[in-house]
């Protein structure tokens, strides 16, 4: 093109007037931040709490309305849910929701088969989680005799035409002389009487390989387990709240299926909060916890982050906010 070329006459379009643009006034605009959503001046010291920290602006803020909506479900009675992937023990906080249970804040837990493993072994032993690539060149991987052998015995004694997986390997941490068994969240929950359910994929467990064990009772106690979760579920509606901490796959599914089943049977599931937490948002988590379930009436939170970060922050959150410290 050269130098004195209209550009817009060869492209056949209209040379905007700057000049002519219509402005307001700043003063006016509505704005979604302000230095009232800031983290305060006054706070800033070595003794402030990292709750007081956490900007009143998007997760900062997400953070205190999940935790005014657990303590608002707690006070009113209704249920506060946690589903757990095995990465709750191997992260460390086991006790965190121990004190949950022990407070009566949690009222029902489910979790994957990992789970079972990992708190078992942190009962037997004090410690779990092995080095899976170096265990697996040798063939290894999964074979420790004692978890197996401990679990499925818990199966098979205790396991009964109602009495599911989290029950059944919850006595028998209470029956059994288990050395680190305070540890352990099963343990918890079956000695403060609350459903703790168990939700197996066969096949994905370690001990599935070991000789002893009993695909039937799996099957078997795992649908008790269902059947027991869908019955939380149904009482959700109308304020309760359910967290889907660390499971990208089998508890958002198994979430979803109670849900549909508590409401074909007419319980009023709308108008409850759910959570989901983990370090990455998936597909089947974004939408069979967070969106999906709570519509109409209900709200959805995604908070995507370390569980050794983020759950010891929310749990002393809802601690202030029950406590009303400030």
């Amino acid at each position: 093109m050269s130098q004195g070329e209209d550009i817009y006459k060869r492209f056949g379009l209209p040379k905007l007037d700057l000049h002519g643009i219509t402005t307001y006034s700043l003063r006016t605009r509505r704005h979604r931040v302000s230095i009232s959503d800031f983290v305060p001046e006054h706070v800033l010291d070595e003794d402030t709490h990292i709750a007081d920290l956490l900007p009143n602006i998007l997760k900062g803020k997400e953070l205190r309305e999940i935790a005014a909506r657990v303590c608002a479900a707690f006070r009113s009675g209704k249920p506060v849910a946690v589903a757990l992937g095995g990465h709750v023990v191997k992260c460390g906080l086991s006790h965190i929701i121990i004190d949950l249970i022990r407070r009566g804040i949690v009222k029902a837990v489910a979790c994957t088969g990992a789970l079972v493993i990992h708190d078992l072994e942190i009962a037997l032993v004090g410690a779990t989680s092995e080095d899976v690539a170096e265990e697996l060149r040798e063939g290894r991987f999964g074979m420790a005799a004692e978890t197996a052998i401990h679990l499925n015995e818990a199966l098979s004694s205790f396991v009964t035409d109602e009495v599911g997986v989290g029950l059944a390997v919850g006595r028998y941490l209470l029956e059994r002389d288990f050395p680190h068994r305070e540890h352990s969240i099963l343990a918890a929950a079956a000695g403060h009487d609350i459903p703790l359910t168990v939700h197996i994929a066969v096949g994905t467990d370690v001990i599935h390989g070991h000789p002893s064990t009993d695909g039937a009772l799996l099957g078997k106690g795992s649908h008790n387990d269902f059947r027991l979760f869908a019955s939380v579920v149904a009482q959700l509606g109308e304020g309760g709240c359910f967290f889907n901490i660390g499971s990208a796959v089998v508890l958002p599914e198994v979430f979803l299926k109670a849900v549909t089943l508590a409401r074909n049977l007419g319980y009023p599931v709308h108008g409850f909060t759910t959570v989901n937490m983990d370090m990455l948002q998936h597909y089947r988590p974004t939408e069979n916890v967070v969106r999906r379930p709570v519509e109409p009436g209900g709200k959805g939170y995604s908070l995507t982050g370390h569980h050794e970060i983020l759950l010891p922050v929310l749990y002393q959150m809802i601690l202030r906010e029950l406590t009303g410290r400030q």
